[in-house]
């Protein structure tokens, strides 16, 4: 029987228990947290047809990273948190049509992303109305002509906004930008924007292609996996195995981050004897804690060693037959790096000198090798010139384009990769727009359009009007919550195309409408029959994906549906597009597809192959680059650490391990010892006893900019951490509200997440807090 309104209470955090973080990841505790969750909420015939589907070759992708998949897979190829994405997708749990009338706007603005996400699927749309505080249920043709009339009704197309989330599959994302191009505008913003938008400037500017240039396959094959600013454990736990299988064919592995994480210790994979009876695998053969912002400087360290030793061995050390043929720029990194300052790089990275020559020697000792790194190296002020960086120490040795080799950004997101691909950027080349124009005959805008950030401060500036959202929570994932939510809440309308509630549901315009939509777990029957869509993963594997269980309610239309109903009723007979047939087959988006995007020509046939196909990547599969010169570019970048002032910390934002992105799934960080609670901030406690304060104290986590603004996180509990001296973390979306909009990445625009200046302050007239501190459980 399908449950409705479930009574959900919100949590009291006023009891955090906090215990030892954890030395190791996954084993049976990762199967237990895996299934008693879905048996729980979907019960055991779902939970069975879910999780024996997800990520095989006839089931479904998982909506959760986007980790790519093995040739041969198990019968359980999932992870803890694919499986709880998966039970928060498929939960039978509804939101019924009474909920509405029950809870107003504002009382859902007092409600924790957590109680939002807890009361199911949306079933039906609904219409916020101007003068109302409360959403009503519409019919989809009303809904469809109310977004109509407010679009049509704008004196400019750029006065909208369509943002895109990492969920939505290959087709669905070609019918939005098309639509919305249609519509007159490139104004697409994306979950990118706040991830790895820096990966893909500093890679396209170096090598020709933002994504990674290795394959599955290649972790197996490499000597020596450098792992950067990414925590595998939490975030794309099925990494490990990869890993383990590279341990066990004697690659080693190093770790930099700030924070130690229990993934990248030891892994005790639950499919394996030694993993659930033994002690399981040893991953990292040396880990660098490093400070906050100093990545760079490690980098440029790392490139001088290994310049230096070619230097004493003439010919032993650079790849020089690589180099001669493929790059440009070595002489002139060899000058700016003769006079790098080795006492700056001691300080900016926290580290030793002989920490460094270690990995000096581990990467020069080392044949194939492959970078990888995520968000801790993305949302820096340098981060484009960190990436830069690290291709350049590739490059030096001929570390791309060869097996078991090169560049590996690690998308966070199911298909934010595929969207990119299919055309979901604000700045698509114009190729990509001129072969629009000629499969369906209307000229697209050629103007740039704008990115998230920017997104957020047209709409505080009354320039955008409309918003929509092809999924994503976009309110709560941007940097500084409250101008995010001042600027959400002065457009005109806000359009949400969601699976469930979340924080953008309540911070609305003016207008708001809610479209909701089937999952990636449901089969989505359409008139020519059940249809299958298609995701792009990490290194750049395109595969299909079948949702295998009835969804959850009969009014609900696919994204794609959604989408082609919504550009019929903008556009009319504005442009020469089978919308009906977009939604009616899914064939015949991806044969357009196969007409307009770059490697993937018949695409109908290469996606029903078996495991699907990879498309072109110039440095991995030729070693071929798409740069001006037609090389790969060495480039030189100016070292600028973080500076901290007396007195404040640099903080960085983070998951716990019981989320994925803003959807919180409950409120225990196993791996860093936190229950009960999300308001922690972890301290280094050399830290702590500098600055006056003590494990278990309440503070005040105040941000230091000062631009008129007061940002402060009110009465949370630090947690004595090991991370670099200098450095805190604190859990997002809530550390968001520290984030300025105006502190951005260098040439990506990418939010600062990971360089907060930030300032504790004793929480004052809290005996409460401080008595209840006191009685925290430390074990």
């Amino acid at each position: 029987m399908v449950r409705t309104n479930p009574h959900v209470e919100e949590a009291d955090e006023s009891d955090i228990e906090v215990g030892k973080p954890k030395e190791w990841a996954a084993g049976v505790p990762g199967v237990i947290h895996s299934m008693q969750p879905a048996i729980k909420h979907m019960g055991a015939n779902r939970t069975r047809k879910t999780l024996l589907a997800l990520n095989q070759k006839d089931g479904f992708d998982c909506m959760s990273c986007a980790w790519p998949d093995p040739g041969k897979r198990s019968s359980f190829e999932f992870c803890e948190n694919g499986a709880k994405a998966v039970t928060w997708e498929a939960t039978p749990v509804l939101v019924a049509s009474e909920f509405w009338a029950e809870h107003s706007v504002t009382d859902l603005l007092t409600r924790s992303e957590y109680w939002l996400g807890m009361q199911g699927r949306l079933t039906e749309p609904v219409y916020k109305p101007a003068d109302s505080d409360h959403y009503q249920p519409v019919s989809w043709d009303k809904a469809f002509s109310l977004v109509a009339d407010k679009l049509n009704g704008l004196e400019s197309p750029h006065q909208s906004a369509f943002y895109t989330s990492g969920r939505a599959s290959n087709e669905a994302a070609f019918a939005y930008q098309l639509f919305v191009r249609a519509f007159g505008t490139n104004n697409l913003p994306d979950c990118s924007n706040m991830c790895h938008e820096s990966s893909g400037w500093a890679m396209g500017q170096t090598i020709g292609i933002g994504k990674a240039t290795v394959a599955y396959d290649d972790f197996a094959k490499a000597e020596l996996i450098i792992i950067m600013g990414q925590n595998p454990g939490t975030n794309h736990p099925r990494m490990l195995t990869a890993l383990e299988h590279a341990k066990e064919n004697g690659a080693e592995i190093v770790a930099i981050n700030p924070l130690p994480e229990a993934g990248l210790k030891r892994y005790k994979n639950p499919q394996e004897v030694k993993g659930v009876l033994g002690r399981g695998t040893e991953i990292a053969d040396q880990f660098m804690q490093i400070r906050i912002g100093g990545d760079m400087a490690l980098m440029q360290a790392i490139c001088r060693r290994v310049l230096d030793a070619e230097a004493e061995n003439p010919g032993t050390v650079l790849d020089h037959d690589f180099l001669a043929k493929h790059t440009q720029g070595l002489d002139e990194l060899k000058v700016s790096l003769s006079q790098l300052d080795e006492g700056a790089v001691l300080e900016a990275t926290g580290l030793t000198v002989e920490e460094i020559d270690e990995l000096a020697a581990r990467y020069i000792k080392a044949d194939k090798v492959i970078i990888t790194w995520a968000m801790g190296i993305t949302q820096q002020k340098k981060g484009v010139a960190t990436i830069k960086e690290i291709i350049n120490l590739l490059l030096l040795r001929g570390n791309i384009g060869k097996p078991g080799a090169g560049a590996s950004p690690i998308r966070g997101h199911s298909n934010v990769q595929g969207d990119r691909t299919m055309g979901i950027w604000e700045q698509m080349p114009p190729s990509f727009l001129d072969a629009l124009e000629e499969e369906f005959g209307f000229d697209p805008p050629r103007d740039h359009g704008i990115d998230a950030v920017e997104t957020i401060r047209q709409m505080r500036d009354g320039d955008v009007k409309v918003f929509v959202a092809l999924g994503g929570n976009l309110v709560a994932a941007i940097s500084d919550t409250h101008a995010a939510e001042e600027a959400m809440q002065a457009t005109d309308m806000t359009v949400q195309i969601s699976t469930k509630l979340n924080r953008s549901h309540a911070v609305i315009g003016k207008e708001a409408l809610i479209f909701p939509t089937i999952g990636r777990t449901e089969i989505d029957m359409q008139a020519n029959g059940p249809q299958f869509v298609t995701v792009e993963d990490t290194v750049c594997a395109v595969h299909p994906s079948h949702g295998t269980v009835d969804p959850v309610a009969p009014n609900l239309l696919s994204e794609v549906a959604i989408v082609s109903r919504l550009a019929r009723a903008v556009l009319g007979d504005k442009v020469n597009v089978d919308w009906d047939g977009f939604e009616a087959n899914y064939d015949v988006i991806r044969e357009h597809i196969s007409h307009v995007v770059d490697g993937c020509e018949n695409y109908n046939e290469k996606v029903r192959r078996e495991g699907g196909f990879v498309l072109p990547n110039g440095p991995r599969d030729s070693r071929t680059f798409s740069t001006p010169t037609g090389k790969a570019i060495i480039t030189v970048n100016d070292l600028q650490p973080v500076e901290r002032p007396a007195g404040t910390l640099i903080l960085q934002t983070l998951r716990s391990h019981d989320q994925f992105n803003t959807t919180i799934y409950g409120h225990n960080d196993r791996y860093r010892g936190i229950k009960k609670g999300r308001h922690v901030v972890f301290v280094n406690p050399e830290d702590l006893a500098e600055l006056g304060f003590a494990d278990g104290q309440y503070v005040d986590v105040r941000g230091e900019y000062q631009d008129g603004r007061e940002r402060v996180l009110r009465n949370w509990r630090i947690v004595s951490y090991p991370s670099a001296r200098g450095c805190a973390a604190a859990y997002y979306p809530e550390a968001n509200v520290l984030v300025p909009l105006e502190e951005v990445a260098e040439g990506s625009n990418t939010p600062l997440s990971k360089a907060v200046i930030v300032r504790l302050e004793p929480t004052k007239g809290d005996a409460a807090s401080s008595a209840a501190a006191a009685k925290a459980s430390i074990s």
